[in-house]
């Protein structure tokens, strides 16, 4: 096997890894991301661990940053979408963000909304890497917001967008869990969208 295919073959199992990981870590928390279950989800044995990390935590940085950077990603082209459809970005944040499907499949949401409470607990390297997806969801709260926003909405908003997806998610996927989410969504959207 020549050495690029050895290298393809390398990251393509090294991408395998991180895609476990970040549903894992969205799904579980961080204490659920156990090294053998990853490895045996993405295919791979648990000895081959350390070929691809140094410790638990560089895997827990890898996956954060590409659940992160996938949900963005995903968020944004439905923000886009949305905002045709209502001529509102924040609008259509506030809905999409707190909407039913987000609550039902955390695995393949924003990692902030599945971590928020635990990154003050987390090693240093971890939490460094979730405040720096913190950041990005009220950079992208503040993009949708007008330019003479007052200094600090952003973070209100985001924090309430946060906090009320944890609210719901802890009903679980249940009217109840619902109920919330419609409750913030119809508040939020009176209170800051059709204000901007």
């Amino acid at each position: 096997m020549s050495n690029s295919a050895k290298s393809s073959k390398r990251e393509q199992s090294h991408h395998r890894i991180v895609e476990a990981a970040s549903r894992a870590v969205r799904r579980h928390g961080y204490a659920g991301v156990g090294v053998a279950e990853v490895m045996k989800e993405a295919g791979l044995t648990h000895g081959g661990f350390y070929a691809h990390f140094d410790s638990r935590e560089a895997l827990l940085v890898e996956a954060i940053e590409h659940a992160g950077a996938i949900s963005s990603a995903l968020l944004d082209e439905r923000i886009a979408a949305r905002t045709r459809e209502t001529g509102n970005p924040l609008q259509a944040l506030i809905e999409l963000y707190l909407s039913d499907e987000h609550l039902a499949h955390t695995e393949h949401g924003c990692v902030v909304g599945a971590l928020a409470s635990e990154i003050p607990r987390q090693q240093e390297v971890v939490r460094e890497a979730s405040v720096q997806r913190v950041d990005r969801l009220v950079r992208r709260v503040a993009l949708a917001l007008p330019d003479d926003a007052a200094p600090g909405l952003a973070s209100v908003i985001a924090g309430a967008l946060i906090g009320n997806l944890q609210l719901a998610r802890i009903q679980g996927d249940s009217p109840e869990g619902r109920a919330v989410l419609a409750a913030a969504r119809e508040t939020l959207v009176a209170v800051f969208a059709k204000a901007s």
